[in-house]
């Protein structure tokens, strides 16, 4: 009979973990598309790293890569205004203090990595790219 109840509370545990990084993708998205960047950073660890792959003038691709101050001050001149709101998230994977998620948006294709620090779950590495059928701008 212990073995439902533990169970039980495995499952209660994943899904408030569950819960908890839903709400931070919803704040790092709603902070981006509203304009809030006090909002955008306490959806991100101070050292995020947030990736993209460029191409210089010749062609040749190279890995940009922006932290949480850009996306900060980026989010407080509305930057993400300009688009319209809403995105799909599916979780791909939540293990103990980890988590990858995958987004959609109308801008933008996005891979998070989260961690829990002292229980507190925050984006620490974003890969990302524009959607073809966007003219998203950083």
């Amino acid at each position: 009979m212990s073995r439902p109840t533990r169970r039980r509370g495995k499952t209660a545990a994943a899904a408030r973990d569950r819960a908890a990084v839903e709400q931070v993708v919803a704040d790092y998205y709603g902070s981006w598309f509203e304009g809030d960047p006090e909002r955008m950073r306490s959806s991100l660890h101070p050292d995020l790293a947030k990736r993209s792959v460029e191409q210089d003038a010749a062609g040749n691709p190279f890995l940009d890569t922006i932290g949480t101050e850009y996306m900060v001050e980026a989010t407080a001149r509305g930057v993400g205004k300009k688009h319209p709101a809403g995105h799909e998230v599916v979780i791909l994977d939540i293990d103990q203090d980890l988590a990858t998620v995958k987004v959609i948006s109308t801008p933008y294709a996005e891979y998070l990595h989260l961690a829990r620090f002292g229980g507190r779950w925050q984006i620490v590495n974003v890969l990302w790219r524009s959607r073809p059928d966007s003219a998203a701008h950083r």
